[in-house]
């Protein structure tokens, strides 16, 4: 048999990689089989270019509970028989075609991984990135994608608590949907998607198949795409009603004495969440596609394998233990059937109407193969890092006015028009909303409370792509420590362009040694993640973008700190350095330059040992209630971040250090490792004694007081002003 060139295309194969299965079958593969392989070995569920680097990730915690990758999401310990699970995925290129949907199923999927954990799911969050916002397109995508968000995670009553979005050219053809979610498991439940004896049962459960999503993992989400290529069939249906019930179905099932594993049924469907079974169970199994419950009339096997439909679930039951499988789902009135045996053996046998239609090795069919990358540095991106940045020229415009379109930028002003349509109060555990740096929620029964965050500055990673994953681990980490909780563990979302070209290889390759580099300094595990390639459109990569979510601990979560200023008089101290100001190579990469003069360029810098102790020395002055507020200095400087703070507190700020001559680096360099806080000045000998026992410098820069923001002699904005322009920004920037 021949295959065509158009059919490899379709599943996202390669001649090599066709000759390859060829060579290990021994023989041509047919066609169900073919359609296997190009799901199995796809970049999104087979890591091809990926899966060597990230063996190198950190995965070592005395609270890790499921290795990385072991499982459907990692798992770390919190003591007292509590747990949490967590994850970062992908949903780009199906929101990139039919963002309602696209976002819609991608925030269905995360929830799936987690429930299969035995966790119940108890927050949400979502990294976003699109093109310009001035963009007829980029505004279509946005709104698509924010409604599917908010309409999944509100209908299921999972509180959207955070995350982050930025706008940028890199982005114009290729937007990012990255949702994380995190679920509780109680009493050291956790579950494994496996079976644990030949003979067990193989039951599917939940909505019915259909035709919806067929090469969505190899199609479309494992190779480039055009934006007027007709994907529409390859983007899943969501429906969250369902998976409400599904959940609650499942989290009883597994108390039943005959359940033993559930396996979520998401990318490549049926094909990868049963033969991944097999897998991990170290068995063979038998499938009867003809008994998979089906909406559409006249599927084909090969369509019932690789359909993605959505809202469906895979349980390993004991023989004799599926009647009260039935019975339980029929309780929630949802479907469930026997598709599968477990058997002694190391195949996959697929049966329609007693008929077998293929016999294929799950090794063969699982073990796909591994690139070796190359790691040579481009000379396009050496010349960038070098650019002399005394020559970028003073803006022409004064600093009130620079000031008032830094805080209007939709990269900076308030996310609140996104927020306020998520209901992020639903479950009523959040302690710190959407907006802060992280958010803080409750954990019902027990004094502790969890921090949750996302961060990633693409700009800086497309500079250094090591440096700049370093610092996305960085600032992750400080949105948690400016709360007062401790950081724990991460996940790691990998958005990258196409792994086969030179320059894609150089950034994957060092922005996983920056995450590597930037964990084993905080000395926390990656327990978790995904990775998205191919994320290009016109033959142009996006910006690396490597979003890392990151777990918080807080022992009591009443002790917290918030991002706004609290109390007139209060002093405000800048942590981590001994200036108040940047200089002029901390604009690289930087908000500022882009904004103002167009550009991206220069070389960012991190000091990781500064970095681990300035986070420690704002952990601790918040458990002692030394501070009223913390704040982390990122995008926009510690102009932007004493912003902020005024903003959201309602109250001013006097800055008595006096305006250097470079005022436009100094209030809107980005350089790192700075938490800003206020407090009462009888703490600020306790404040100052903490940060020199670590070592960690500090300037007392201005107070809390007024109406009005007051940067030395220079500057003077009112509150109300500065207030409009951030709270009015994304608006503005994203309407018609």
């Amino acid at each position: 048999m021949t295959v065509s060139q158009q059919t490899l295309d379709e599943i996202a194969l390669s001649r090599t990689e066709y000759e390859m299965i060829i060579d290990r079958l021994g023989r041509e593969p047919a066609p169900l089989e073919l359609g296997l392989f190009g799901a199995l070995w796809s970049e999104h569920c087979g890591y091809k270019h990926t899966k060597a680097l990230l063996r190198t990730l950190p995965s070592s915690s005395k609270r890790l509970l499921v290795a990385p990758g072991a499982e459907n999401a990692g798992v770390i310990d919190l003591g007292d028989g509590l747990a949490i699970a967590m994850k970062i995925e992908s949903h780009n290129h199906p929101s990139a075609v039919e963002p309602f949907e696209g976002a819609a199923t991608g925030v269905g999927g995360i929830i799936r991984d987690i429930f299969a954990m035995g966790a119940r799911p108890i927050a949400l969050l979502n990294s976003l990135r699109f093109g310009q916002p001035d963009n007829a397109r980029t505004r279509y995508l946005l709104n698509g994608v924010i409604g599917g968000i908010s309409s999944y995670g509100n209908c299921i009553g999972i509180p959207d608590v955070g995350g982050e979005i930025f706008f940028s050219d890199s982005y114009n053809g290729n937007p990012l949907v990255n949702a994380m979610c995190v679920g509780l498991i109680e009493n050291g439940k956790v579950a494994s998607a496996s079976a644990r004896e030949a003979g067990d049962l193989l039951l599917l459960v939940g909505a019915d198949t259909g035709r919806d999503g067929i090469h969505g993992a190899s199609g479309l989400a494992s190779k480039g795409f055009e934006e007027e290529a007709e994907m529409r069939s390859a983007v899943q249906v969501g429906n969250p009603f369902l998976e409400k019930v599904l959940i609650e179905a499942c989290m009883e099932a597994l108390e039943l004495p005959g359940v033993v594993g559930l396996q979520d049924c998401g990318a490549a469907g049926i094909t990868s969440a049963a033969i991944e079974m097999a897998e991990r169970s170290g068995m063979g199994l038998k499938l009867f596609i003809d008994r998979v419950p089906r909406r559409e009339k006249g599927m084909t096997p090969y369509e019932v394998m690789l359909s993605e439909s959505q809202e469906r679930m895979l349980i390993a039951v004991t023989p004799g233990g599926e009647t009260k499988v039935f019975e339980l789902f029929d309780r929630w009135d949802l479907d469930a059937s026997v598709i599968g045996e477990f058997e002694l053996g190391s195949n996959v046998k697929i049966y329609d109407e007693g008929e077998q239609v293929c016999s294929t090795p799950v090794i063969t069919l699982t073990d796909s193969p591994e690139y070796k990358l190359a790691s040579s540095k481009p000379a396009w991106l050496d010349a960038l890092q070098k650019v002399n940045m005394n020559a970028i020229p003073m803006p022409s415009m004064p600093p009130t006015k620079v000031m008032l379109k830094m805080l209007g930028s939709p990269n900076i002003a308030s996310r609140f028009p996104i927020y306020q349509q998520y209901d992020y109060h639903v479950q009523t555990n959040t302690v710190i909303e959407p907006g802060g740096d992280a958010a803080v929620l409750r954990l019902k029964g027990s004094k502790k409370g969890i921090a949750i965050s996302t961060d990633c500055n693409s700009r800086i990673c497309y500079l250094d792509p090591s440096i700049g994953a370093s610092i996305a681990v960085a600032e992750a980490c400080r949105n948690i420590s400016a709360t007062g909780a401790a950081p724990i563990a991460l996940t790691d979302g990998l958005n990258f362009g196409n792994p086969e070209t030179p320059d894609v290889q150089y950034q994957l390759t060092e922005s996983i040694a920056g995450i590597t580099r930037a964990a084993d300094a905080f000395n926390i595990p990656i327990v978790s993640g995904n990775a998205s390639m191919y994320n290009e459109s016109l033959g142009s990569a996006i910006f690396p973008t490597p979003i890392i979510g990151s777990l918080g601990l807080l022992e009591d979560a009443e002790i917290h700190a918030t991002v706004g200023f609290k109390s007139q008089e209060d002093i405000i101290v800048l942590i981590g350095t001994d200036s108040c100001w940047d200089e002029i190579n901390d604009i690289a990469g930087s908000e500022y330059l882009e904004l103002i003069h167009g550009k991206v360029e220069g070389q960012p810098r991190l000091d990781l040992d500064l970095e681990v102790r300035t986070q420690e020395v704002c952990r601790k002055a918040i458990k002692a209630g030394l501070v009223t507020s913390a704040h982390d200095v990122s995008d926009g400087g510690i102009a932007v971040a004493i912003a902020e703070c005024s903003i959201i507190g309602g109250i001013g700020a006097v800055i008595t250090k006096a305006l250097p001559k470079r005022w436009d680096a100094g209030m809107f360099g980005e350089s790192q490792s700075r938490i800003l806080l206020s407090l009462d000045n009888k703490n600020i000998d306790q404040l100052e004694s903490i940060a020199l026992s670590h070592n960690v410098p500090m300037t007392i820069i201005g107070f809390v007081k007024g109406d009005s923001l007051e940067f030395g002699d220079s500057l003077s904005i009112p509150l109300t002003v500065a207030s409009e322009a951030w709270q009015n920004g994304f608006n503005l920037a994203t309407s018609e």
